[in-house]
């Protein structure tokens, strides 16, 4: 959710500290994360947060649609009524979030809005997939409150997704939750414009 921007160098022991837990957890979660893709190791200086290039991001966009698309819509059909109700819920803590542009709760917001939504399709494969995707976007998602347009914009598709849940209308969803994903996309995509395709600044030793 953008804790951790691109370009930053994680310390294992600093990222303890913040967790509140020992320096070998964190190793072994560094180490994993590198594996997928969400971190990088630079020889003898550590892990650091990659940059997404413009192309990388369009990539990984499409793939999104593709994979939340499709979990948005079986999702749908598998609600029951009072996860349905708490979509509402998380839909209506997002409206507060952005007049008060709180970053913060309307991202947690908006992470549990769409895992609940994903997660009611019953896949675990696709769940994991999509989670992997959320990883390479994560450090730029807070990019989104940078400007007045993206807040006055960002939760409308949420309003025109929970309108058709209610109806159970699976296709209407699933072309919600896409716009969604291609407006918040459009406003990131400038985060990533003057990014080149080496990833990676040089680190001092």
């Amino acid at each position: 959710m953008g804790k951790f921007t691109p370009g930053g160098r994680l310390k294992i022991h600093d990222v303890a500290q913040q967790l509140g837990v020992g320096d070998m957890p964190v190793r072994a979660a560094l180490q994993r994360l590198a594996a997928e893709g969400a971190l990088v190791n630079v020889p003898h200086c550590g892990v650091v947060v990659p940059r997404l290039s413009v192309a990388e991001f369009d990539d990984l966009l499409q793939v999104r649609l593709l994979l939340e698309g499709d979990a948005a819509e079986r999702g749908t059909l598998r609600l029951t009524d009072t996860q349905a109700a708490r979509l509402h819920v998380l839909g209506e803590r997002m409206d507060k979030s952005l007049v008060e542009c709180n970053a913060d709760v309307y991202l947690e917001a908006n992470e549990a809005f769409h895992i609940l939504l994903y997660k009611a399709a019953g896949s675990p494969m696709l769940m994991n997939l999509i989670e992997a995707a959320w990883l390479k976007v994560g450090p730029i998602s807070n990019r989104l409150f940078d400007t007045p347009d993206a807040r006055s914009l960002l939760n409308k598709a949420h309003h025109e997704a929970l309108q058709a849940i209610d109806k159970r209308d699976c296709a209407a969803v699933r072309r919600a939750i896409e716009r969604d994903l291609f407006a918040a996309g459009q406003f990131l995509r400038r985060s990533c414009a003057k990014v080149s395709l080496a990833a990676v600044p040089p680190l001092a030793a």
